[in-house]
């Protein structure tokens, strides 16, 4: 890991960003924390297009509360990395975990 230190404070999880991002979450049937210029995102959103699935998906990079939302992602995720996506308010995975329920057909059960 090397000597990497967070410099984000902890996330208010009943603060306006944590209100934002569970709202955002039970909103839309799928919804993607992404960022524009992260493979692994692009990797989430392609099954979707695929399956003709409408997205809300939030671009981090392009927010100025992106490293906030990022730490409540953390909290309720159990990891800040992207992509986060939801389905039916439900965390279920990132890239390569959507990328495999796309190929295994899970993904479309769940989208039912």
């Amino acid at each position: 890991m090397g000597s990497f230190v967070s410099r984000s404070p902890p996330a208010n999880m009943s603060g306006p960003v944590a209100e934002f991002v569970k709202s955002a979450i039970a909103k839309d049937k799928v919804v993607i924390f992404s960022k524009t210029y992260c493979p692994y995102c692009t990797m989430a959103k392609e099954p979707f297009k695929k399956l003709n699935q409408p997205v809300a998906c939030y671009e981090l990079d392009q927010r100025n509360d992106g490293d906030e939302i990022q730490v409540v992602l953390g909290n309720l995720t159990g990891a800040r990395t992207v992509p986060r996506v939801f389905i039916n308010g439900n965390f279920v995975g990132g890239g390569t975990d959507i990328k495999k329920m796309y190929s295994d057909g899970r993904l479309e059960k769940l989208l039912l």
